[in-house]
């Protein structure tokens, strides 16, 4: 079991240049887990998509749909003194805390599509791109 961040989620199921780790990183480790927010961050994602014109509203909900469905019951509530003492210590966004957060309270790793992410958290986090190599 892994916490992915949604960069991971995203290029999993949108296709994307980095689509190809995040298919390594389910190959070695299929059991993802995240914090409820990552459903937000999905969503602002495949807005992003629709509005560039690069998916339409059907397959942005057929995605999302998807998506959702692999993490149930693989989604967590997190709790907020752990995200703000990592914010307190880093100064990095509370989002991106909320991964961590998780990653510490469940003693495991968190992958990350944000390479800033896997250095400033490199006990915890991993960049997706180097994940089992």
């Amino acid at each position: 079991m892994i916490v992915v961040d949604t960069d991971v989620i995203a290029a999993f199921w949108l296709k994307i240049v980095r689509t190809p780790d995040a298919l390594q990183v389910r190959r070695l480790d299929p059991v993802w887990v995240a914090p409820v927010l990552w459903r937000s961050e999905f969503r602002s994602v495949l807005r992003q998509y629709m509005a560039s014109g690069h998916l339409g509203y059907s397959d942005a909900v057929w995605i999302a749909d998807k998506a959702e469905r692999s993490m149930r019951g693989r989604e967590y509530a997190v709790e907020t003194a752990d995200v703000l003492k990592l914010v307190a210590r880093t100064g990095h966004s509370s989002y991106d805390c909320e991964f961590v957060a998780l990653a510490e309270a469940l003693g495991v790793r968190l992958v990350t599509g944000d390479r800033r992410v896997a250095s400033l958290f490199s006990g915890i986090a991993e960049a997706m791109e180097e994940f089992g190599r």
